[in-house]
């Protein structure tokens, strides 16, 4: 068929056994849907399809197999882990990765200190160095 091995959606995603995330803020974006399978969630998550936020994270609920979106993930303020044998969770490694690859340009992670501590410069603002 000409397409070859396709890559395992799920290559991009950071998998934690037995957790699910709780939004404290009720503001966050949740949505869910009966799927069957892991990739089927991820490929989702991944494309966007169908939802109205950006997806960070899927948790998979594997008795009822529904396919959780998330709009946040375990680092997200408001949110908190709940030991759950049902779920695993799935967040995407662009937002949970703390290291820098390459120029670091599509970098989505959470630090913001250089390697010897100082703070990072906002990318709105030109001092100390313009870009």
């Amino acid at each position: 068929d000409g397409k070859g091995k396709r890559r395992n959606p799920l290559h991009d995603y950071k998998k934690t056994g037995e957790l699910m995330l709780i939004k404290v803020n009720k503001t966050l974006d949740v949505k869910t849907k009966l799927l069957n399978t892991t990739e089927q969630c991820a490929k989702r998550c991944s494309r966007n399809k169908g939802l109205s936020f950006t997806c960070k994270a899927f948790a998979y609920d594997r008795v009822t197999k529904r396919c959780h979106w998330l709009s946040f993930n375990s680092l997200t303020n408001g949110v908190r882990k709940k030991q759950d044998h049902a779920f695993d969770l799935y967040e995407k490694k662009d937002y949970v990765r703390n290291c820098i690859i390459g120029k670091g340009a599509d970098y989505k992670g959470t630090i913001s200190v250089t390697k010897s501590g100082i703070q990072c410069q906002a990318w709105n603002s030109m001092i100390p160095h313009e870009h």
